[in-house]
Protein backbone atom coordinates (compact mmCIF):
# COMPACT_ATOMS: atom_id res chain seq x y z
CA UNK A 1 0.00 0.00 0.00
CA UNK A 2 1.61 3.53 -0.91
CA UNK A 3 2.19 5.81 2.01
CA UNK A 4 -0.47 7.76 3.68
CA UNK A 5 -3.30 7.96 6.16
CA UNK A 6 -4.60 4.11 7.84
CA UNK A 7 -7.16 2.80 5.80
CA UNK A 8 -10.08 2.47 8.33
CA UNK A 9 -12.73 1.42 6.03
CA UNK A 10 -13.08 -0.02 2.86
CA UNK A 11 -16.27 1.31 0.29
CA UNK A 12 -17.30 -0.06 -2.33
CA UNK A 13 -19.37 0.50 -5.84
CA UNK A 14 -22.08 -2.03 -6.14
CA UNK A 15 -22.89 -2.71 -10.21
CA UNK A 16 -19.21 -4.20 -11.50
CA UNK A 17 -17.60 -4.20 -7.95
CA UNK A 18 -18.48 -6.51 -5.62
CA UNK A 19 -21.81 -7.72 -8.03
CA UNK A 20 -22.28 -8.79 -11.90
CA UNK A 21 -25.50 -7.23 -12.29
CA UNK A 22 -25.10 -6.73 -16.34
CA UNK A 23 -27.40 -10.05 -17.11
CA UNK A 24 -30.11 -8.63 -15.52
CA UNK A 25 -29.31 -5.01 -16.86
CA UNK A 26 -28.59 -5.73 -20.36
CA UNK A 27 -31.64 -7.95 -20.53
CA UNK A 28 -34.09 -5.57 -19.31
CA UNK A 29 -32.49 -3.29 -22.06
CA UNK A 30 -33.23 -5.98 -24.71
CA UNK A 31 -36.87 -6.81 -22.98
CA UNK A 32 -37.93 -3.07 -23.23
CA UNK A 33 -36.43 -3.17 -26.62
CA UNK A 34 -38.29 -6.33 -27.57
CA UNK A 35 -41.38 -4.22 -26.31
CA UNK A 36 -40.98 -1.70 -28.98
CA UNK A 37 -40.48 -3.78 -32.11
CA UNK A 38 -36.71 -3.81 -31.94
CA UNK A 39 -34.20 -6.88 -32.12
CA UNK A 40 -31.90 -7.66 -29.06
CA UNK A 41 -28.65 -6.13 -29.07
CA UNK A 42 -25.53 -8.14 -28.41
CA UNK A 43 -24.76 -8.98 -24.44
CA UNK A 44 -20.84 -7.80 -25.07
CA UNK A 45 -22.48 -4.35 -26.55
CA UNK A 46 -24.41 -3.71 -23.48
CA UNK A 47 -22.35 -4.86 -20.80
CA UNK A 48 -19.41 -1.68 -20.70
CA UNK A 49 -22.56 1.03 -19.87
CA UNK A 50 -24.04 -1.19 -17.16
CA UNK A 51 -22.06 0.99 -14.66
CA UNK A 52 -24.51 3.89 -16.03
CA UNK A 53 -27.73 2.09 -14.83
CA UNK A 54 -31.02 3.27 -16.27
CA UNK A 55 -29.17 6.23 -18.43
CA UNK A 56 -26.53 4.18 -19.73
CA UNK A 57 -28.92 1.28 -20.32
CA UNK A 58 -31.65 3.36 -22.03
CA UNK A 59 -28.94 5.30 -24.09
CA UNK A 60 -27.16 2.49 -25.52
CA UNK A 61 -30.62 0.78 -26.09
CA UNK A 62 -31.98 3.89 -27.78
CA UNK A 63 -29.68 6.32 -28.67
CA UNK A 64 -31.30 9.18 -26.13
CA UNK A 65 -29.68 10.55 -23.31
CA UNK A 66 -31.81 12.74 -20.35
CA UNK A 67 -33.36 15.42 -21.92
CA UNK A 68 -34.76 14.00 -25.45
CA UNK A 69 -38.01 13.18 -26.31
CA UNK A 70 -38.99 10.08 -24.57
CA UNK A 71 -36.02 9.38 -22.33
CA UNK A 72 -38.18 10.01 -19.29
CA UNK A 73 -40.94 7.12 -20.51
CA UNK A 74 -38.52 4.76 -21.75
CA UNK A 75 -36.48 5.11 -17.76
CA UNK A 76 -39.40 4.41 -16.11
CA UNK A 77 -40.62 1.26 -18.19
CA UNK A 78 -36.54 -0.04 -18.35
CA UNK A 79 -36.79 0.55 -14.25
CA UNK A 80 -40.18 -1.04 -14.30
CA UNK A 81 -38.96 -4.55 -16.30
CA UNK A 82 -35.10 -4.13 -13.81
CA UNK A 83 -37.34 -4.21 -10.93
CA UNK A 84 -39.10 -7.91 -11.90
CA UNK A 85 -35.95 -9.07 -12.64
CA UNK A 86 -33.15 -7.84 -9.93
CA UNK A 87 -32.09 -10.69 -9.25
CA UNK A 88 -32.97 -13.47 -12.14
CA UNK A 89 -28.78 -14.03 -12.98
CA UNK A 90 -27.45 -11.31 -10.66
CA UNK A 91 -24.28 -12.73 -9.06
CA UNK A 92 -21.97 -11.67 -6.57
CA UNK A 93 -18.35 -12.01 -8.80
CA UNK A 94 -15.54 -14.18 -8.16
CA UNK A 95 -13.31 -13.71 -5.10
CA UNK A 96 -15.72 -10.83 -3.42
CA UNK A 97 -16.45 -13.26 -0.73
CA UNK A 98 -12.71 -14.63 -0.04
CA UNK A 99 -12.11 -10.60 0.22
CA UNK A 100 -14.76 -9.39 2.36
CA UNK A 101 -14.24 -12.39 5.07
CA UNK A 102 -10.50 -11.04 4.81
CA UNK A 103 -11.20 -7.47 5.78
CA UNK A 104 -14.06 -8.91 8.34
CA UNK A 105 -10.94 -10.67 10.09
CA UNK A 106 -8.76 -7.96 10.38
CA UNK A 107 -11.60 -5.71 11.68
CA UNK A 108 -11.78 -3.58 8.50
CA UNK A 109 -15.26 -1.94 8.36
CA UNK A 110 -16.81 -1.60 5.15
CA UNK A 111 -19.61 -1.06 3.30
CA UNK A 112 -21.16 0.15 -0.19
CA UNK A 113 -21.54 3.56 -1.97
CA UNK A 114 -23.55 3.55 -5.40
CA UNK A 115 -25.37 5.45 -7.42
CA UNK A 116 -28.42 2.65 -7.96
CA UNK A 117 -32.00 4.19 -5.90
CA UNK A 118 -31.39 2.85 -2.83
CA UNK A 119 -34.66 0.64 -2.68
CA UNK A 120 -33.45 -1.59 -5.49
CA UNK A 121 -29.79 -1.98 -4.05
CA UNK A 122 -31.25 -3.01 -1.07
CA UNK A 123 -32.83 -5.41 -2.56
CA UNK A 124 -29.97 -6.46 -4.45
CA UNK A 125 -27.68 -6.79 -1.42
CA UNK A 126 -30.48 -8.62 0.85
CA UNK A 127 -31.12 -11.03 -1.59
CA UNK A 128 -27.49 -11.91 -2.56
CA UNK A 129 -26.45 -11.79 1.60
CA UNK A 130 -24.50 -8.46 1.27
CA UNK A 131 -26.73 -6.05 2.80
CA UNK A 132 -26.61 -7.73 6.91
CA UNK A 133 -22.67 -7.47 6.81
CA UNK A 134 -22.48 -4.26 4.80
CA UNK A 135 -21.77 -1.75 7.85
CA UNK A 136 -23.87 1.41 5.50
CA UNK A 137 -25.25 1.38 2.42
CA UNK A 138 -25.53 4.55 0.17
CA UNK A 139 -28.00 5.10 -2.57
CA UNK A 140 -28.05 6.96 -5.44
CA UNK A 141 -30.86 8.97 -3.69
CA UNK A 142 -29.59 8.47 -0.42
CA UNK A 143 -27.85 12.53 -0.44
CA UNK A 144 -28.96 15.23 -2.64
CA UNK A 145 -25.90 14.23 -4.86
CA UNK A 146 -24.91 11.32 -7.11
CA UNK A 147 -21.37 10.13 -7.78
CA UNK A 148 -18.93 11.76 -9.21
CA UNK A 149 -19.96 14.42 -6.35
CA UNK A 150 -18.59 13.07 -3.41
CA UNK A 151 -21.15 13.86 -0.93
CA UNK A 152 -22.43 9.76 -1.22
CA UNK A 153 -18.98 9.05 0.24
CA UNK A 154 -18.45 11.75 2.80
CA UNK A 155 -22.23 10.41 3.88
CA UNK A 156 -21.00 6.92 4.43
CA UNK A 157 -17.71 8.22 6.02
CA UNK A 158 -20.14 10.26 8.66
CA UNK A 159 -22.23 6.56 9.03
CA UNK A 160 -19.03 4.45 9.82
CA UNK A 161 -17.64 7.35 12.08
CA UNK A 162 -13.95 7.71 9.90
CA UNK A 163 -12.60 10.63 8.82
CA UNK A 164 -12.60 10.44 4.82
CA UNK A 165 -8.81 10.54 4.28
CA UNK A 166 -8.64 7.16 6.51
CA UNK A 167 -11.43 5.59 4.05
CA UNK A 168 -10.84 4.08 0.67
CA UNK A 169 -12.69 3.56 -2.37
CA UNK A 170 -13.30 0.88 -5.20
CA UNK A 171 -15.07 1.11 -8.18
CA UNK A 172 -15.17 0.15 -11.72
CA UNK A 173 -15.71 3.58 -13.62
CA UNK A 174 -14.43 6.88 -13.69
CA UNK A 175 -16.55 8.75 -11.75
CA UNK A 176 -15.81 6.33 -8.49
CA UNK A 177 -12.30 7.46 -9.27
CA UNK A 178 -13.05 10.81 -9.55
CA UNK A 179 -16.00 10.98 -6.37
CA UNK A 180 -13.15 9.04 -4.11
CA UNK A 181 -9.96 11.68 -5.16
CA UNK A 182 -12.64 14.77 -4.42
CA UNK A 183 -13.94 13.35 -1.10
CA UNK A 184 -10.28 13.19 -0.60
CA UNK A 185 -10.16 9.23 -0.24
CA UNK A 186 -7.65 6.57 -2.06
CA UNK A 187 -9.45 5.57 -4.75
CA UNK A 188 -8.88 1.73 -6.94
CA UNK A 189 -9.73 0.78 -9.96
CA UNK A 190 -12.26 -2.58 -10.03
CA UNK A 191 -10.46 -4.23 -13.45
CA UNK A 192 -12.77 -6.75 -13.75
CA UNK A 193 -15.98 -4.69 -13.38
CA UNK A 194 -17.74 -2.76 -16.94
CA UNK A 195 -15.87 0.51 -17.29
CA UNK A 196 -17.87 2.64 -19.67
CA UNK A 197 -16.93 4.06 -22.75
CA UNK A 198 -13.93 6.71 -23.07
CA UNK A 199 -10.40 6.65 -21.74
CA UNK A 200 -9.14 3.10 -20.29
CA UNK A 201 -9.10 2.15 -16.70
CA UNK A 202 -5.20 3.22 -16.98
CA UNK A 203 -5.79 6.32 -17.45
CA UNK A 204 -8.02 7.42 -14.76
CA UNK A 205 -5.69 8.25 -11.98
CA UNK A 206 -6.18 5.47 -9.62
CA UNK A 207 -3.90 4.72 -6.72
CA UNK A 208 -4.26 1.58 -8.04
CA UNK A 209 -5.51 -1.23 -10.07
CA UNK A 210 -6.83 -4.21 -9.03
CA UNK A 211 -6.86 -7.34 -11.02
CA UNK A 212 -9.30 -9.71 -9.04
CA UNK A 213 -10.87 -8.72 -5.52
CA UNK A 214 -8.57 -10.14 -3.11
CA UNK A 215 -5.96 -8.36 -4.32
CA UNK A 216 -7.11 -5.69 -1.98
CA UNK A 217 -6.25 -7.82 0.74
CA UNK A 218 -3.20 -8.10 -0.64
CA UNK A 219 -2.91 -4.22 -1.39
CA UNK A 220 -3.82 -3.46 2.47
CA UNK A 221 -0.98 -5.73 3.64
CA UNK A 222 -3.50 -8.23 5.31
CA UNK A 223 -3.05 -11.98 5.21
Amino acid sequence: MSAGHPVRAVLFDLDGTLVDSAPDLAGAANDLRAERGLPPLPYERLRPMVGAGARGMVGIAFGLKPGDEGYDDLRARFLEIYGGRLLSATTVFDGVWPMLHGLEAAGMAWGIVTNKAHHLAHAVTTGLGLHPRAQVLIGGDTTPYAKPHPEPLFEAARRLQRDPAHCLYVGDDLRDIQAGRAAGMRALTALWGYHGEGEPPSAWGADHDLADPPQLLHWLGLP
